[in-house]
């Protein structure tokens, strides 16, 4: 068998490790409703799925007229971390396809996601993968640009020694993918079909190297990369 054709791989966490937009946006849409902005779940995740609500501040403000504050983010993120510590749970799959990349990487494995550090923490430690990503932890709130800019992918492919050409990015949305390719790196698309993914189209059109739905394939996908991009090409 060939050697592992990447050097690290660096995971989103919202939709790919963890599977939170739903509660995360449920508390949102109840927020916003409580700031005369009436919008279903659904809604909220077509608008917010992918970005940070300071993202999406100057919109809030045409709906409601009130301007997002600290102490209104503060208060959004106590409810919204209380019902992730209630409710959140794994992608299927994904718990043994990071122990099995964790392993052959000799602990080669990063998060590098949008949110904030104490929200992944919370939510790493509740599907029972922390241990796995201890110090390897990198949030866009910490880097001077968040996704879709590529900051956040290079700090986690600085901090783990690795060019980012050398770095496979599992992403479920096209504002990740668009940061990881922005950062140089093979990106790989998760996209089970689902609410709350970007659609494999919308995934292939921001030049992900490949798309795929079961977790539990993904370290397979990713040993015969090298093999099949040479060969094959990308596949449907």
């Amino acid at each position: 068998m060939s050697a592992f054709p990447f050097a690290a791989v660096l995971f989103d966490c919202d939709g790919v490790l963890v599977d939170s937009e739903t509660i995360t946006n449920t508390v949102l849409a109840a927020m916003l409703g409580e700031l005369g902005w009436q919008l279903s779940v659904d809604e909220a995740m077509k608008i917010f799925v992918g970005k940070t609500v300071m993202d999406e501040a100057p919109l809030i403000e045409a709906k409601t007229g009130f301007r997002i504050t600290p102490a209104w983010l503060d208060i959004f993120r106590e409810r919204r971390n209380a019902a992730l510590e209630r409710d959140v749970t794994a992608i299927d799959g994904i718990v043994a396809t990071v122990a099995a990349l964790h392993a052959q990487l000799d602990g080669g494995i990063a998060v590098a996601s949008g949110a904030d550090r104490v929200k992944v923490r919370l939510q790493l430690a509740k599907i029972g993968v922390l241990e796995y990503f201890e110090g390897r932890i990198f949030s866009g709130h910490e880097t001077p640009r968040n996704k879709p800019h590529p900051d956040v992918y290079l700090a986690a492919a600085a901090g783990l020694g690795v060019e980012p050409s050398r770095c496979a990015v599992i992403e479920d949305t096209v504002t990740g993918a668009t940061a990881g390719r922005a950062a140089g790196a093979t990106v790989f698309g998760y996209s089970p079909g689902e609410k709350g993914h970007s659609p494999k189209q919308a995934l292939r059109a921001v030049g992900v190297a490949d798309v795929f739905e079961d977790m539990a394939a993904l370290p397979a996908l990713l040993t015969g990369w090298q093999r099949r991009s040479q060969g094959a090409g990308i596949r449907d």
